[in-house]
């Protein structure tokens, strides 16, 4: 069928008709139904509750991509319009060109292997309580069987709809469903040309189709628009027929916006489409959110190189930094959907696999330290961090201590103590401090979980504070509270707040300093003055995996260098201890006024880290 037919029906239709309750262009549909609007604070913990109790959600990004093994949209050698014209491919009209390669991609993307069922039980076995799979990225192709494109898996040679097989597996194994959509569009020629009514009126058709065919949704995620002109969509239309086919429907906080205000732009209809367009809840991307227990939120991030499938060769996360991340989500407050990008036959990649295995072996033994907790009520941080249901506290502890562990007093008598694998747990309580202590034979990497019991429940959204701090006093005082920073580059994206690096918060989502991509990055670090320094430590930014293979290395002078440490492979942060040999033996200490952090590859990447201490005398 000609897509222009198929367009120029669906317009006549909606002009005929009241489906979104459109009479002009200025009027505003009815939003009584739209729960961002009409709830109150009870209904909405109510419609959040699953969401919040779930924790773990699986990301589906597939594609014909697939075939040519690089990036979902982004490695589209064609205009971006209106959201990011390439450098070498200026396009002020901002006007659709196409890629006559990856435009055709579709033409050979035949995943004769794909078995949904599969995909549903592995995770279910892993512990996944939701999965939210693409239906159509920026690159414009659908992945299900649309009745308004030609541009859709029924127009390969597959010919199956594939968002039918997954929400049928899904729903069989009790398995809540999301539906990813972009309404980027840098494929359909009418993707923010002229009044954009055209388009508008397209990807609301086609969000129907996808609420209206494929059983219960319970999450619809979307993932923005170029350009900042309220006046060219109808969010109202959008919002009324969402919640008409499915009312207790969740939705994300891309539903707006990227990119800066046009000369055009004349602000939303009205204060309520500014407020139901900030959806349910935030969505970081490729960090885990930093600790805020009193908002909804949900870190997406991928195994490794990209979102797509790229290949089964180069730096993937590890299982244990997999288990971490999760933990780290759920004691900040939010919640973590975990990317797989499928091959192009359909099945899932040996490391992804591998890693979700993991992932559900540790859930099965601390799983009740996950699902239907909240953050809270310690701050998480690079030791690890709590979250608590009803009596039970639970702490979640990432690195070993000899001296134990202290933390800010509690609120509550703790009656007992226990790891969650079965063994006691010493511990002392008083009004300055709640302390435990663990034979190092019953700590388990990549997280020990230590369950108390309570003789009170600790009330949502509560803060008492942290931990004392990492028992780094062997190694003398802070040196470093004072150093200066240079660095290689400042990325566009770096706050400048670099004393962070050394004292005081953390600035937002941990990051201290970011470069622009190179192939060397490089930071300078300096104490103002040569001290003995006797241990270093570097903390990473959360799921940053730019600084694998991390160099440090140390001068007197500025001039003449000696690398003392490589980091072999990515880790939430690394303590360092410097020697130096004298008569036969490494002694503790090092003479240093310098360091330099630095990272080597063949590919340009930034330089992110949030923090770096140096002990000694």
């Amino acid at each position: 069928m000609n897509k222009q037919i198929i367009l120029a029906g669906i317009i006549a239709a909606q002009c005929a008709s009241a489906v979104f309750g459109q009479a002009s262009k200025d009027e505003i549909v009815d939003l009584t139904q739209v729960p961002q609007i009409s709830e109150t604070p009870e209904q909405r913990d109510a419609r959040m509750q699953w969401f919040r109790d779930a924790k773990l959600g699986m990301f589906i990004h597939w594609g014909p991509v697939s075939v040519a093994g690089t990036e979902i949209s982004w490695s589209r050698k064609a205009a971006r319009p209106w959201d990011q014209d390439r450098p070498d491919h200026p396009n002020p009209a901002r006007k659709r060109t196409e890629d006559p390669v990856y435009d055709n991609y579709y033409k050979e993307f035949n995943p004769t292997k794909f078995d949904a069922d599969k995909w549903a039980q592995i995770a279910k076995e892993n512990g996944f309580k939701y999965a939210v799979v693409v239906t159509k990225h920026h690159d414009g192709f659908s992945m299900f069987d649309s009745k308004v494109t030609d541009y859709d898996i029924m127009s390969g040679p597959y010919k199956r709809d594939i968002i039918k097989q997954f929400a049928d597996a899904f729903h069989k194994q009790g398995i809540r469903l999301g539906l990813y959509y972009s309404k980027k569009d840098w494929y359909h020629p009418d993707y923010l040309q002229g009044d954009n009514a055209k388009y508008d009126q397209w990807y609301r058709k086609q969000i129907e189709e996808l609420l209206t065919n494929y059983g219960p949704v319970s999450v619809l995620w979307f993932d923005n628009i170029g350009g900042r002109d309220w006046g060219r969509w109808r969010f109202d239309e959008l919002f009324s027929m969402m919640y008409r086919l499915q009312p207790g429907l969740l939705v994300n906080n891309r539903v707006k916006f990227q990119g800066p205000k046009t000369p055009e732009d004349r602000g939303p209809a009205s204060p309520e489409i500014e407020t139901m367009t900030k959806g349910d809840f935030t969505t970081p991307e490729g960090v885990i959110g930093a600790f805020k227990i009193d908002q909804d939120w949900e870190s997406c991030l991928h195994f490794g190189r990209g979102w797509a499938y790229r290949g089964e060769k180069g730096s993937f996360k590890k299982p244990d930094d997999v288990i971490r991340m999760l933990v780290s989500a759920v004691t900040g407050g939010g919640n973590l959907l975990l990317n797989f990008g499928p091959r192009p036959d359909g099945t899932i990649a040996d490391h992804e696999y591998e890693a979700a295995q993991a992932l559900g072996n540790w859930l099965k033994k601390n799983g009740q330290a996950i699902y239907g907790t909240r953050g809270g009520p310690y701050r998480n941080g690079i030791w690890g961090g709590s979250s608590h249901k009803g009596d039970k506290l639970y702490l979640h502890l990432f690195q070993w201590q000899n001296k134990g562990w202290s933390f800010d007093p509690l609120p509550c008598v703790v009656k007992s103590a226990r790891t969650l694998a079965g063994s006691k747990v010493e511990f002392a309580q008083s009004e300055k401090a709640f302390s435990i202590q663990l034979p190092k034979t019953d700590f388990q990497s990549p997280s020990t979980v230590i369950e108390l019991t309570l003789d009170q429940p600790i009330k949502d959204g509560l803060v008492v504070g942290g931990i004392h701090g990492e028992d780094l006093s062997e190694h003398g005082k802070i040196l470093s509270e004072n150093a200066t920073l240079e660095l290689s580059s400042q990325s566009q994206r770096d706050k400048g707040e670099h004393q962070r690096l050394f004292r005081g918060p953390r600035a937002k989502h941990g990051t201290a300093f970011e470069t622009e991509n190179e192939k060397n990055p490089w930071a300078k670090i300096d104490l103002g003055g040569v001290r003995n320094v006797k241990a270093v430590v570097i903390e990473n930014k959360p799921a940053n995996q730019h600084s694998e293979g991390l160099i440090l290395s140390v001068s007197t002078d500025g001039q003449k260098w000696r690398e003392v440490w490589k980091a072999e492979s990515w880790d939430l942060s690394w303590t360092i201890p410097l020697t130096t040999y004298d008569a036969g033996a490494d002694v503790p200490g090092r003479k240093a006024r310098y360091f330099k952090v630095e990272t080597k590859g063949d590919t340009a990447r930034p330089l992110i880290l949030q923090r770096f201490t140096a002990y000694g005398e």
